[in-house]
């Protein structure tokens, strides 16, 4: 998975920013979650996302939208063996700064190991800071979706 920021919130006064997501074939998305202030709209550009929103999984095929509204527990996976591509766009909270340091600066490379302490505490920062909460079952409920999907 990777990410490109389109449009920054300091470009709009912090209202709106968005993001382009590539996903690979057969790749899960985040651990399920939820957002305590953010709002995200899901425009599909290439291929199919499968979404699920509390225990509902819907699938969003390539022209579709989806919307995932701030206190309700979601993620997102690419099951097809096709790359998908989507916009996804942001409300009220400058959350591309929150995918850059995921995907761009907490990185083996920038020596943040995944699963080590350093990555973790990190990724914990920023999920307060962002209003990002995992359920307390959120890693177990990924490993079962990415199983029942064949998902790496």
């Amino acid at each position: 998975m990777d990410i490109r920021v389109w449009v920054r919130s300091n470009m709009t006064g912090g209202v709106y920013s968005c993001v382009e997501c590539a996903v690979a074939p057969k790749v899960m998305g985040p651990p399920p979650h939820f957002h305590k202030e953010l709002d995200e709209l899901m425009y599909v550009l290439e291929g199919t996302a499968s979404v699920m929103v509390e225990n509902e999984v819907v699938e969003i095929a390539a022209g579709g939208w989806h919307f995932r509204p701030r206190n309700l527990k979601h993620t997102f996976w690419n099951a097809s063996e096709k790359p998908l591509r989507f916009v996804d766009m942001y409300f009220n909270q400058p959350f591309e700064q929150f995918l850059e340091r995921i995907f761009h600066e907490l990185t083996p490379e920038n020596g943040f190991p995944r699963g080590s302490e350093q990555h973790k505490r990190a990724h914990d920062l920023l999920n307060e800071q962002f209003g990002l909460v995992y359920a307390p079952t959120a890693f177990e409920e990924r490993q079962a979706i990415a199983a029942k999907y064949g998902l790496q």
